[in-house]
């Protein structure tokens, strides 16, 4: 059986968990306590010596992390993953776009808001920079999903798993999915998959 580290709020871990429930996988969580440095122990760095969740130990190979990684590996010739070879470049330039332009404004100002309980005031310019970045990768991905229900040849695939997770979750940081209205229907046709469950969802 697989087994998961991770930290319950994190939409990196919930792409995981969100992989590893369509597909029937089953796991063991380990809940990291990433605020009081849980993963920056030396016996958390010999699974990531990066420091950070998610991880997943691999019966008879070892840990991976990276949340695209370890979800890329999960769904190897599974039906999240398209067949044909430049539906998957697609996917994975999806996936590449939110790591780059997505989580680290909604995600951070997430994190900082909802875990670190920071205010805005706190925060000023630095959160500022985020909502309008933020808001501007929420506005690729709206025009995206205009004309189509899915990301990626209209289906569900590991693109949406992974734009999916702090998208869902943006309001907590503030961001307004009002204006956005085919994300809005996208991420319904999300929580309507069999096997979704919530970000709080062990």
């Amino acid at each position: 059986m697989y087994r998961l580290y991770d930290y319950l709020p994190s939409g990196n871990g919930y792409k995981v968990r969100l992989v590893l429930r369509a597909l029937n996988l089953p796991y063991e969580l380990i809940e990291v306590d990433i605020k009081n440095g849980a993963t920056r122990t030396a016996q958390f760095r010999e699974k990531n010596p990066n420091g950070k969740i998610p991880v997943l130990e691999v019966p008879g190979h070892g840990y991976l992390s990276e949340s695209h990684a370890i979800i890329s590996y999960l769904a190897e010739n599974s039906w999240l993953v398209p067949q044909d070879r430049y539906a998957r470049a697609q996917m994975t330039g999806w996936m590449c776009f939110e790591q780059y332009s997505l989580e680290p404004d909604i995600g951070t100002a997430r994190y900082w808001l909802c875990s670190l309980h920071l205010t805005p005031a706190e925060l000023g310019e630095k959160l500022v920079d985020k909502m309008t970045k933020g808001h501007e990768a929420l506005a690729v991905l709206e025009r995206a999903l205009s004309h189509q229900d899915y990301l990626v040849n209209n289906s569900y695939s590991l693109a949406d798993i992974a734009l999916y997770a702090y998208t869902h979750v943006a309001p907590e940081a503030g961001f307004d999915l009002d204006p956005y209205p085919s994300i809005r229907r996208w991420i319904t046709a999300i929580e309507n998959q069999p096997q979704w469950a919530p970000i709080t969802a062990p």
